[in-house]
């Protein structure tokens, strides 16, 4: 598998510096070389595509009918309203949370990272031309995940659409930078099934993917608001269902910055570019 693996990144690669080489000189010239190269290699690797297409999905269903047990009312919601609007962050934590940190650990223990270093591309546009395939799948299938909820679940339509958007591209950010800090404190492909871990569970206990923190005690709702994804989830589950208020909202939209700061900031720090021996 490591072979042909390394055999695929190669060609990617090479799709990559030629289209580099062949005129791409504008930085949306370079990012889509490197995105075609890396949306390749995304497709060849079935695995990344089951979990990021058909997981969260399946986590839906299972976490509806958990929820049956919850007593939702004090939310506002319905149990599919709280499944669905869970689903989303279940897209932002597998299509490109998990996908992207094996990626950037794929990449650099191939030596692919340290190869486009010597193209004209910067740095940031080397990490987020790795990104953009993840990227712009989890937004599709978020997207669709919502009209899905609204024409044939009886979702209500999104409340306030533009923080509905905003929350979706700041949770795209947000655990794309996750996935490259993450990358750095990983060794191969195969441990960042564990590296990844903690950030995942803490997510989906306690930033409200499924539980809304309203129907948890205060104390521990209060804890759980200064998670990573909680801000975002805030953001994403008001602009689709509503309820929240403006502090709520403001709130949610200040955690998620710094902690896309904090990421972006362990970036700078401790990405490695090399393989790690």
């Amino acid at each position: 598998m490591a072979g042909a693996r390394g055999t695929a990144t190669e060609r990617g690669t090479d799709v990559g510096t030629k289209g580099a080489d062949e005129g791409t000189t504008t930085v949306a010239g370079r990012l889509g070389a490197l995105g075609r190269a890396e949306f390749t290699l995304l497709g060849r690797n079935r695995t990344a595509v089951f979990a990021g297409l058909f997981v969260p999905v399946a986590m839906i269903g299972t976490t509806k009918a958990s929820l049956g047990g919850i007593d939702l009312g004090a939310t506002g919601m319905s149990a599919v309203e709280a499944a669905m609007s869970g689903g989303v962050g279940m897209v932002l934590l597998m299509a490109v949370y998990s996908n992207l940190a094996s990626a950037y650990t794929a990449r650099r223990e191939e030596l692919v990272l340290k190869r486009l270093r010597t193209i004209e591309a910067s740095d940031r546009e080397i990490l987020a031309g790795t990104a953009l395939p993840a990227v712009a799948l989890a937004f599709v299938q978020s997207v669709l995940m919502i009209a899905a909820g609204v024409a044939f679940l009886g979702v209500r339509a999104p409340q306030q659409p533009v923080v509905l958007v905003v929350g979706l591209l700041a949770g795209l950010a947000l655990f794309t930078a996750l996935a490259a800090a993450t990358s750095a404190f990983t060794r191969t492909v195969e441990s960042a099934q564990l590296t990844t871990m903690p950030l995942f569970m803490v997510t989906i206990l306690g930033s409200g993917l499924f539980i809304p923190l309203e129907a948890l005690p205060d104390r521990v709702a209060s804890l759980c608001a200064l998670l990573p994804g909680t801000g975002v989830m805030t953001l994403i589950r008001t602009g689709w269902l509503g309820g929240a208020e403006g502090y709520d909202l403001a709130g949610g939209a200040i955690g998620a910055l710094v902690w896309t700061a904090l990421a972006v900031a362990a970036v700078r720090r401790w990405f490695r570019w090399e393989p790690r021996r």
